[in-house]
């Protein structure tokens, strides 16, 4: 159950975002299109609510590479890149895709610096918390820091590639994402607004299945035992975890009891979190997943559904039909499964429920993926605590 760790996966600056796996990230590069597209993941997330963080990387025509959405750049994630240097070229351009996506803006600054002749493009509008600083500040190289021009033809890579940005303000920051279209490869890349959920656990989580096997159990007091069945039904409940924070299907035991539970747990070291273990997953909770996953079909994750993207809904429509207009036939998004096999229509069909004609129900999603009313509760939560706050503004107020 452990993985090998290595001076070369050490990430020096955990501390900026402490998500796990803190000091140590093992990177997987795989070959999505022969020789021209690849993706890069790392793993990302709060204690053992883990999931794949993607970069990708593709080839250009003229020679030398892009790289979209830059993950942690360890020694092992550096060496794995300048490989394809070698064998294609110089990285030429570094992409930022959001303004608001901390766990992807905080490695900009590092990698860029292992790829000094890159040039770096930004989405527009970025922003910071809870001080609005420049770029530089935050230690982007000023020199090579450009922010990604509203018309795609002025790009410098534009002959290869086109691109749509989302951008919908919140109030005190904005929501921003820029879809990037590959034409000789007909790939599309996303960042957060698209995701698939595989039934099974990502290679990337397998490497070292402990957050799996700890999520797998029923109580405190069950043992650690790796088999297949308990790497799925971790990796699983991860899933809901992950999309809904808080899912209707899991309830939580109180502090006194969970530090009662502890002392039986069979491993109380750091590791197994000294034996706390406060969950208790109903019995429907498979049923949830099943809801969730919906045979792999892509969707919005349900936190932009509830707490982002219906601030400008006409913004949402307008984005996903030029991205429509594209002739692609694979969506690579940042997190969760990838590549996606899928067409424009399909693609299109998934922001359908952003359309004023969509019919209100007792549920969130598609009508192919209706996802369950209750497990959204807590994200709603969340949107009406934020606008009594004033962080940010209820879609009802926004222009």
């Amino acid at each position: 159950m452990s993985t090998t760790t290595r001076k070369e996966d050490t990430w020096g600056f955990w501390f900026l975002v402490p998500l796990h796996p803190y000091r140590h990230r093992r990177t997987l590069r795989r070959e999505v299109v022969p020789g021209t597209v690849w993706t890069f993941e790392q793993l990302q997330g709060i204690l053992y609510t883990i999931v794949p963080i993607r970069m990708t990387v593709v080839k250009l025509a003229s020679g030398g590479l892009l790289v979209y959405a830059p993950i942690a750049p360890t020694q092992e994630c550096i060496r794995l890149v300048k490989e394809l240097e070698a064998a294609h070229g110089a990285v030429q351009y570094i992409l930022l895709p959001t303004a608001s996506g901390l766990e992807h803006k905080v490695f900009v600054p590092a990698f860029a610096r292992c790829f000094p002749d890159a040039d770096i493009f930004v989405a527009p509008h970025q922003w910071s918390f809870p001080v609005n600083l420049p770029l530089s500040w935050l230690g982007f190289p000023r020199q090579r820091t450009h922010v990604l021009p509203n018309n795609s033809a002025e790009a410098p890579f534009a002959d290869e590639f086109d691109y749509a940005i989302l951008d919908i303000n919140l109030g005190r920051g904005s929501f921003v994402e820029v879809a990037l279209f590959h034409k000789r490869s007909r790939t599309v890349l996303v960042a957060d607004t698209v995701l698939s959920v595989p039934e099974t656990p990502p290679e990337i989580l397998q490497l070292d299945p402990y957050p799996l096997l700890f999520h797998a159990r029923e109580t405190a007091t069950d043992p650690i035992v790796d088999t297949e069945a308990n790497r799925r039904k971790g990796w699983q409940r991860i899933a809901l975890f992950a999309t809904y924070f808080q899912p209707s299907v899991l309830k939580t035991v109180g502090l006194i009891q969970a530090v009662r539970d502890s002392f039986k747990a069979p491993d109380r070291s750091k590791k197994a979190y000294f034996g706390l273990f406060p969950f208790q997953w109903q019995p429907e909770w498979e049923r949830s997943f099943e809801a969730l996953r919906s045979e792999g079909r892509p969707f919005v994750a349900p936190i932009l559904q509830a707490l982002i993207l219906d601030h400008n809904p006409q913004a949402v429509i307008d984005w996903a039909n030029y991205v429509a207009s594209w002739n692609f036939e694979r969506v690579i998004p940042c997190h969760f499964d990838a590549a996606i096999a899928t067409t424009p229509a399909e693609f299109r069909q998934i922001f359908a429920l952003f359309e004023a004609s969509h019919p209100s129900s007792e549920t969130f999603g598609s009508a192919s993926q209706p996802l369950p009313s209750a497990d959204i509760d807590f994200i709603r939560k969340l949107e009406e605590a934020l606008d009594r706050r004033g962080i940010t503004s209820s879609p009802e107020t926004k222009n």
